[in-house]
């Protein structure tokens, strides 16, 4: 198993996966790119759940979302999931079924179907590729088409509404949460702070977005991430101090890497993934969701 991993994930060449690793990964779902040979992901069954796949409207078509709910009767507090650069793959869906498990409302949107399925990918460049594509606009246009779903439901509480996100996902919570007053809280695990992905100059980065943050936001991050530095963590605290933004915290976790909740990766870290899952949960609900 390797030791360290890229901030957007490990790439095939640091795995040396065996045709048996492959195999499990496609039959199982998992984004291939970053799979691990030694991984035991946890997999959440849907008893007591409904769980599927939707069709949003966003602004410029119909994109998919996956779906999970407690399908007991009444509204209940809703999470808007987003996922890595490897997509809508197996870990999103089983992190979807366990925030249903927890009694929330959980969509995870396909952010990349309009240019591909990054999960299918073994090649990084052009996985990178097609997360290029996913300006800022069309992600919060996506954002909005998952909360203006949710708002429609008669399952769903649209007024405890929060957001969470991984590696790509976790730059979009901050800047979600810097553009929709509708999440209460948003907890971002070890998002980019001060360098995007795609190329597009109207992009921001959540270090610039930090002033106007709706909600307070949690941040999780890893000591030894080599994609995102402590000074970057360092100057995201500082500037949520200078904006008087208190109720925003980062977590540092020592010795995890980047990527250590996601459990098909060799980068997991179960201590720091489950305190990080706890603290999400009591922020969740400390801030009304």
């Amino acid at each position: 198993m390797v030791t360290l991993t890229r901030p957007d994930g490990t790439r095939p060449e640091d795995l040396n996966l065996s045709r048996r690793g492959l195999t499990l990964a496609i039959t199982g779902g998992y984004a291939l790119a970053a799979w691990s040979a030694q991984a035991a992901p946890v997999r959440t069954d849907d008893a007591g759940l409904w769980t599927g796949m939707v069709g949003i409207k966003a602004p410029d078509r119909e994109i998919p979302a996956f779906v999970a709910r407690p399908s007991k009767a009444g509204k209940h507090p809703c999470v808007v999931l987003v996922s890595e650069v490897f997509g809508l793959h197996e870990y999103i869906r089983d992190t979807a079924r366990r925030l249903a498990k927890a009694g929330y409302v959980a969509i995870a949107p396909d952010f990349f179907v309009r240019a591909g399925d990054p999960s299918t990918l073994t090649d990084f460049p052009a996985i990178m590729k097609i997360v290029a594509t996913a300006t800022d606009a069309q992600v919060a246009g996506d954002v909005g088409a998952a909360l203006a779903w949710l708002k429609a439901q008669p399952f769903a509480d649209a007024k405890r509404v929060a957001i969470t996100g991984y590696c790509w996902g976790g730059a979009v919570t901050w800047e979600a949460v810097a553009r929709f007053p509708e999440f209460k809280a948003g907890v971002a695990w070890y998002g980019r702070l001060t360098s995007g992905m795609a190329t597009d100059p109207d992009n921001k980065n959540p270090l610039d977005l930090a002033g106007e943050l709706k909600a307070p936001v949690l941040g999780l991050y890893a000591e030894k991430d080599s994609g995102i530095p402590l000074t970057d963590v360092e100057k995201m605290k500082a500037a949520l101090k200078a904006a008087g933004k208190t109720d925003s915290d980062i977590v540092v976790y020592p010795d995890a890497q980047h990527g250590f909740h996601a459990d098909y990766r060799p980068s997991y870290k179960q201590d720091a993934a489950e305190d990080g899952w706890a603290r999400m949960l009591a922020f969740f609900k400390q801030h009304g969701v």
